[in-house]
């Protein structure tokens, strides 16, 4: 069996979006498979690419310039299926990447365990989002995208705790804040399977904030370092700007963030 961080490199590496998610999902069921027979498969070592493959489509775009639209109408929310599931592509990356750059930090077995099973996830959710857009008469790379998705992940790629409290623990979890509002829009529009394919989402989205607080945590108890203090420094430290309320405080705790942790990084805290 091919070592785990040299299948993530091969998921980063492979540029068509279709490609890359059976890719995902393979390398993960085997990964899978091989732990639930009570093997521990080889981790290795890698050398990721500092930024994904992507495809030719959708053109990258500065924030700033990506057209918005109304999610009242049928474009609009083409729109918004289509920014999600950029954003699952760009979480299925982040998953396998995370196992990629990090292979040589030693974690448990069950660190490896979470992010394939999250990568696995993200890749099922693209599928589900890709889905949903060609049932609209669209498709993913029809509309222009966010080019900055990737930032996170380059900032804080020397630094675990850091990707851990940016990535899921910040990003992921502002996805608990705002797919109920999605999901009510396309409740609203009788879109039926856009509103299973986001419940589905919003649903296995807890795990993988989830999985970002239990590593922050257990990396902070190895270090002797006080949790709280650590995310609100690596947070001032790599992410832009304030955290937007409203919070979804239900889920995230949940998953593990209670509102000490990220009320004081907001723009009222």
């Amino acid at each position: 069996m091919t070592p785990l961080a040299q299948m993530a490199v091969e998921v980063l590496t492979t540029a068509d979006a279709r490609a890359k998610t059976a890719l995902s999902r393979r390398y993960a069921a085997a990964w899978q498979a091989a732990r639930a027979e009570g093997a521990l498969p080889e981790i290795g070592t890698a050398d990721p690419p500092d930024r994904p493959a992507r495809p030719a489509r959708p053109e990258l775009k500065h924030p700033r310039d990506v057209p918005r639209r109304k999610p009242g109408t049928p474009e609009g929310r083409i729109a918004l299926l289509h920014a999600v599931a950029h954003i699952e592509l760009n979480a299925v990356d982040l998953h396998w990447d995370v196992i990629a750059r990090f292979a040589h930090v030693p974690m448990p077995p069950g660190f490896f365990d979470d992010w394939v099973r999250a990568a696995d996830e993200e890749s099922k959710h693209w599928g589900l989002m890709a889905e949903c857009l060609e049932a609209a008469g669209s498709h993913y790379g029809a509309l222009a995208a966010h080019a900055g998705m990737w930032r996170a992940a380059e900032e804080t790629a020397g630094d675990l705790l850091a990707r851990l409290a940016v990535v899921p623990m910040v990003l992921e979890a502002r996805g608990l804040d705002v797919t109920p509002g999605m999901i009510e829009i396309f409740r609203k529009a009788g879109a039926d399977d856009a509103v299973a394919a986001l419940e589905t989402i919003y649903a296995e989205e807890v795990s993988h904030v989830a999985y970002g607080s239990k590593w922050f945590h257990f990396l902070c108890g190895r270090h002797d370092l006080d949790p709280k203090d650590v995310f609100h420094d690596l947070v001032r430290r790599y992410f832009h700007g304030p955290l937007k309320p409203p919070f979804n405080e239900e889920k995230r705790a949940e998953a593990g963030l209670p509102p000490d942790f990220y009320w004081p990084l907001s723009e009222t805290g």
